[in-house]
């Protein structure tokens, strides 16, 4: 096989294997942003919390209790039958189940992402099965290694 071809065929692999990939690196658009005031105290508070609620800030992790202040870098995770509402700056946000809600600064705003469990990595109520993107990254591996043992060209050595 010429080298244009191996080229060719191997960039294809390469663009099917990877290509997926990319979508999931993406970070989610801000679900609310407000303007950061520069105050000294929490941005922000949780004011409901019903069923599994956790959050973390840099003071640790632990469960989530109406009032509980909120700041830059702190995370909500809702589990699977939980619910939280959570006001920061002039956002009021509810956070479903099975989600988190993540609260960043962007250039001089708070931004707020809500990520659904869509986006998390938790496994499907139903059990698991499927094929995601562990499985086509392996694959596409696998695919790209048989390609090059096949197309590799012994017979033709430089240093002989």
């Amino acid at each position: 096989m010429n080298l244009v071809m191996k080229s060719a065929l191997a960039g294809f692999v390469a663009t099917v294997a990877l290509g997926p990939v990319s979508s999931f690196a993406e970070e989610a658009a801000c679900g609310c942003a407000t303007a950061y005031q520069g105050s000294a105290s929490a941005i922000g508070s949780i004011l409901r919390v019903d069923g599994d609620v956790m959050v973390a800030q840099t003071a640790g992790y632990g469960p989530a209790k109406a009032g509980s202040a909120l700041d830059f870098g702190s995370r909500v995770v809702v589990g699977p039958k939980g619910v939280a509402s959570v006001r920061v700056g002039g956002c009021n946000l509810d956070v479903p189940a099975n989600s988190s809600l993540d609260i960043s600064r962007v250039e001089n705003n708070i931004c707020l992402r809500v990520v659904g469990s869509e986006h998390t990595a938790a496994i499907p109520s139903n059990g698991g099965g499927g094929f995601g993107p562990p499985e086509a990254i392996f694959s596409g591996a696998l695919l790209t290694s048989g390609v090059l043992a096949a197309t590799q060209d012994d017979g033709n050595g430089v240093s002989r």
